[in-house]
């Protein structure tokens, strides 16, 4: 009896010691910062954060990065913020403490070119971010942790599973890397055919406004629910750009597959897609001032709403299907609900001229017009999602160029920046 019950502990001591000891790594894989990790909040480009915003804020400093922007601050999972900026000499990566007043953590230079595609924070605080020709990491530090050749200048990258790394580039090259060591995973993707390899500069004046030399001109949406990878692509030759299903199987030979292509919107895709919460929609603006919902399962139409404006940034999505209209001259403020076969109208607000993407927390943050005529400034507004009524209202002092965003941060800081290079930081008041 005795040999017995020693036996019988020594195999639940065995057992406990091998639960124990199970495998941890996937603490250290890499993961999208809780901050606003890159332009459009998510790798589903929803431009939603989960937290409850203050409607009530006040401005905590303002700087400049002494030359220009054109994509959305990142914000990490501490207290760092993270800004793509093309300068004339000096640094062009620059990342600052937005808890105490934008004091400058390090800053390197970048090949210039690329300004219109953001940084990415992991939750490590490491940051993703391409060049001309080039992907690369930063730890926290300015330290490069790894450099890799690609063709073409890479778009707002995407976190795909954890610990892999979407980079789809402006000229169509799709590569999944290891986001720890910098290798490539499985298969890569070519959207375009013939491409010259060391030509990676080629078509980068018409990236910002989407014009025919650029054939990705946009940050591409991916949805961790059905793996599905949605981007926009102006082909060789084609009068106008078109959508592109891709899907993303970890593991698998192959990893990456195209599954389809689409002429749906009307005019061409305008701007990046936003995925639904199940991943079964895309959100995007029309050339043709409609936005439609295109199902990714084969690209055909679901609904569009006529805007009858040009939306020149993405929509925004809620969880439950509440989509904000994309901004730019002459948008006006729009809630629409998707009921699956249609878009209905929520509300409607004509006093308000959104510039940018609504960024949504619980209320929507956006950078409107501040005045009118030539003498008219920028504002970050606060308004309620139920309705769209201004809630409060804060000059950008100074606001030159036009709004590349506004980001919200795990901690309900915000901070937006304009074309000219200011950054604005504001703090829960």
């Amino acid at each position: 009896m005795l040999r017995r019950i020693i036996a019988l502990a020594t195999t639940a001591l065995i057992a406990g010691v091998a639960t124990g000891c199970g495998n941890t790594d996937s603490w250290v894989q890499a993961r999208s910062a809780t901050g606003w990790a890159a332009q459009y909040a998510d790798a589903a480009n929803t431009s939603y954060s989960p937290i409850d915003g203050a409607d009530a804020l006040r401005l905590e400093w303002v700087r400049s990065v002494k030359g220009e922007l054109a994509a959305q601050v990142a914000l990490g999972s501490g207290n760092y913020l993270a800004v793509n900026g093309q300068t004339e000499s000096g640094c062009s990566l620059m990342v600052w403490e937005t808890n105490n007043r934008a004091r400058q953590r390090w800053c390197t230079r970048m090949v210039q070119g690329g300004g219109f595609a953001g940084p990415l924070f992991d939750g490590f605080d490491n940051l993703y971010i391409g060049q001309p020709g080039a992907v690369q990491s930063y730890p926290p530090t300015q330290w490069v942790r790894w450099r890799r050749p690609v063709i073409g200048m890479p778009m707002t990258m995407r976190m795909l599973a954890p610990g892999n790394l979407l980079v789809v580039t402006h000229l169509g090259q799709v590569l999944v890397f290891d986001a720890q060591r910098g290798t490539v995973t499985g298969n890569s993707l070519d959207l375009v055919e013939g491409l010259d390899p060391t030509d990676s500069r080629r078509g980068l004046e018409d990236c910002r406004p989407a014009r025919p030399e650029c054939p990705v001109a946009a940050a591409p949406a991916y949805s961790a629910a059905t793996g599905v990878i949605v981007t926009s692509l102006w082909e060789p030759g084609a009068e106008q750009p078109v959508l592109v299903g891709l899907r993303y199987r970890q593991g698998q030979t192959p990893q990456l597959t195209r599954e389809w292509t689409s002429d749906a919107v009307g005019g061409g895709p305008l701007a990046s897609p936003v995925l639904s919460a199940d991943g079964a929609t895309a959100y995007v603006n029309g050339r043709d001032e409609r936005l439609w919902a295109i199902n990714t399962e084969d690209g055909s139409a679901r609904w569009s709403v006529p805007l009858d404006y040009l939306a020149q940034t993405p929509p925004s999505v809620t969880p439950g299907g509440l989509v904000i209209a994309g901004g730019g001259p002459g948008a006006k403020l729009r809630a629409i609900r998707d009921t699956a076969d249609r878009g209905d109208e929520v509300w409607s607000r004509d006093d308000v001229s959104p510039l940018t993407t609504s960024s949504i927390a619980g209320v929507g943050y956006a950078v409107v017009r501040d005045g009118d005529g030539d003498t008219a400034g920028m504002a970050l507004a606060v308004f309620a999602l139920g309705d769209g009524h201004p809630m409060n209202s804060y000059p950008l002092p100074h606001a030159q160029g036009w709004p590349v965003g506004v980001s919200i941060g795990h901690d309900g800081r915000v901070v937006t920046a304009t074309s000219d290079g200011r950054v604005y930081g504001f703090a829960p008041s």
